[in-house]
């Protein structure tokens, strides 16, 4: 189901869809940043709930780039604030936001080629020897890592033989799986995606949404990003549209089309002008009139 509720000084209508009154993991409330005269963000919002997996689509220069790196630390707003939980947040660094349990993947992955699996997992965290060995000589357990990388490889279906071989040697599909095993190993609150499957083919897509889709089926919330949207409609709880630098709806494949989801997006409609009819109710009337 979806509700509309007026927006009042704030702009445009907003169509949210109902959270049952949970708590969200993360929420943004009217954050704005400018960089000179351009004003990237104006008042926006944002809510990820707890277990979901919530899609930012919007067009190009939408502000969500700025959004994103706002919830992941490297952007520090102008005004607005941040909740973790519900608590008053401010993140000065990535590092800042990894240290509150939220996980990035970058759309370039931020991997190291040269360095093996286990290394690029543990990549600014690696894991010392016990003893004087770590603590005065920093020596690195090699063979902790080894193992660990395995394991939480191992624990989200992803098939690489060795994590000793380096990760120039992989596919596209398996270098993506390797950023994404690295952020939920580490990321207790949220993890957050930037276009994750744009440079990759129909068959690692498909892997890395099903990696998407282990990650939040162990409750951890994911944010992805993204401009594929049948990829969008096939895996997100809920769709967060973003334009002219703030939230102008969140939609649901449930209650809205790709068609709806894209009108709203570029201006073509408002919010409380679609919906009602499903992404779902859409595939089925292609199949029966046979162009599915």
């Amino acid at each position: 189901m979806s509700s509309t509720t007026g927006a009042g000084d704030r702009g445009p209508t907003t169509t949210t869809t109902t959270t049952g009154g949970a708590t969200p993991v993360l929420e943004g409330r009217r954050l704005s940043k400018s960089y000179g005269h351009v004003r990237a963000m104006v008042d926006a919002d944002f809510a990820l709930m707890p277990g979901e997996i919530l899609a930012v689509i919007g067009d190009n220069g939408a502000g969500k780039s700025t959004l994103v790196k706002t919830l992941s630390g490297a952007v520090v707003p102008d005004s607005g604030e941040l909740l973790l939980d519900g608590r008053p947040v401010s993140f000065r660094s990535p590092i800042e936001a990894r240290a509150q349990g939220i996980e990035t993947v970058y759309q370039d992955l931020a991997v190291a080629p040269a360095l093996d699996i286990a290394s690029n997992l543990f990549l600014g965290r690696e894991v010392r020897r016990s003893g004087p060995l770590g603590g005065l000589l920093r020596m690195v357990d090699a063979r902790s890592m080894r193992e660990e990388a395995q394991h939480q490889l191992d624990s989200l279906g992803v098939r690489i033989p060795d994590v000793r071989q380096p990760v120039e040697s992989l596919s596209g599909g398996q270098r993506q799986s390797v950023a994404v095993a690295r952020a939920a190993a580490f990321g207790t609150k949220l993890v957050i995606m930037d276009e994750p499957t744009a440079a990759l083919g129909v068959r690692e897509s498909g892997m890395v949404l099903d990696l998407i889709r282990r990650i939040s089926a162990r409750g951890l919330p994911v944010v992805l990003i993204s401009h594929n949207m049948p990829h969008v409609f096939d895996i997100a709880d809920r769709i967060h549209i973003h334009r002219l630098g703030r939230r102008i709806a969140v939609i649901s494949p449930q209650t809205h089309t790709m068609s709806d989801a894209v009108a709203i997006m570029t201006g073509a409609v408002e919010p409380d002008e679609v919906g009602g009819r499903s992404h779902y109710d859409e595939r089925a009337h292609r199949r029966e009139a046979g162009t599915a």
